[in-house]
């Protein structure tokens, strides 16, 4: 309750007070407030200043950072400048030095193309003499060994060669030497290698052949007799018989005998056998076929002759002789210079234009 009176009593005082105060006072508060006042503008504005000098000297410093990059990267940029100049001069050297090179480089190509030019020249010039020479070496073929194989090798290799230089001029010459080729595989062919091994396998045989005279007749088998029961004086009539049957021989005189051969005869026989089989490897190699022919025969009477020709061996020996008399080994060649002609034609008109 005491609290309550007070309270109401306040207003009562301060209604009891005078309402216009002291004028000094009055002014003082004014000051105070205008101090107040300035204060505060004072300290904001030194806060101003100080955050503006902070700005500054972090603009002056990053001028600074700024101004010595932009001073450094002059620097390098002079440095790189200079570098360039350097490198502008030597490459200006180089260029000159190049462009020398270059000259000389087209000085070379030049000698070098004609000497290609010359040695083209050179080279079908060579060739020609290749070609020409294989052919004459299957011209040689054919005339002197009658070897067609040999004789189209060495044309097919003419041909091949004629291939290698890619020369449309030269087509001409392929057809002939084609035209040739065809030639000589129309031909029949003689196997000649067969035949030869047949050769070698008699020659072979020829020291196995059995000799007429050292054939036996064979003796007919006797029976066993019995224990005789004779008396003596027939025993003796019948060895007397006997004897009397041996002492009389029928021959047949209208066929030839042959002497008997010493060892020293049959080996020269054998030889000789040997020899004509021989020659007729020969003939058949350079297919002569009339020689060849006379060998064979003549081997066949010898053998028939002088050997056992009805077994083994011998019959062999026979039957071997007469399928090579039934053979063939000559042929008719076709001519075959007209590619030579046609090469010898080319390279002398090749050699006119050179000149």
């Amino acid at each position: 309750m005491t609290e309550q009176n007070n309270v109401a009593d306040e207003p009562q005082n301060t209604a009891s007070t005078p309402v216009h105060k002291n004028p000094l006072a009055r002014a003082i508060s004014h000051l105070n407030l205008t101090q107040l006042t300035l204060a505060v503008l004072v300290v904001v504005f030194l806060w101003q200043w100080i955050d503006g000098k902070q700005q500054l000297n972090q603009i002056q410093q990053t001028l600074a950072h700024r101004l010595a990059e932009v001073d450094g990267s002059n620097k390098a940029t002079q440095t790189l400048t200079l570098q360039s100049q350097e490198l502008v001069r030597e490459l200006g050297g180089k260029l000159s030095v190049l462009e020398s090179k270059y000259a000389e480089t087209q000085s070379q190509r030049a000698a070098l193309e004609t000497l290609y030019q010359d040695m083209s020249s050179s080279r079908d010039q060579m060739v020609l003499a290749e070609v020409e020479q294989l052919l004459l070496i299957a011209g040689q073929q054919l005339q002197l060994a009658s070897n067609v194989k040999a004789a189209l090798i060495a044309m097919q290799q003419a041909d091949s060669r004629l291939q290698r230089l890619d020369r449309a001029a030269l087509g001409s010459l392929r057809r002939a030497i084609n035209s040739d080729m065809d030639k000589l595989r129309s031909l029949p062919d003689v196997d000649v290698s067969a035949i030869n091994a047949r050769l070698d396998s008699l020659i072979s045989l020829v020291d196995r052949l059995p000799l007429v005279q050292d054939i036996r007749t064979p003796q007919e088998s006797l029976t066993p007799t019995a224990v005789s029961t004779d008396s003596g004086w027939q025993k003796l009539l019948r060895e007397m018989w006997q004897d009397i049957k041996n002492l009389v021989r029928i021959e047949n005189t209208h066929q030839s005998e042959l002497p008997l051969l010493s060892p020293t005869q049959t080996f020269f026989l054998r030889e000789n056998l040997k020899l004509r089989l021989l020659s007729a490897r020969m003939a058949l190699l350079t297919r002569d076929e009339a020689s060849f022919k006379h060998d064979i025969k003549t081997a066949q009477e010898w053998i028939k002759l002088y050997f056992d020709f009805k077994n083994g061996d011998g019959a062999q020996a026979v039957n071997t002789l007469q399928k090579l008399n039934a053979s063939r080994i000559k042929i008719e060649l076709p001519d075959v210079s007209s590619s030579l002609e046609a090469v010898r034609h080319y390279r002398a008109s090749r050699e006119k234009d050179v000149r």
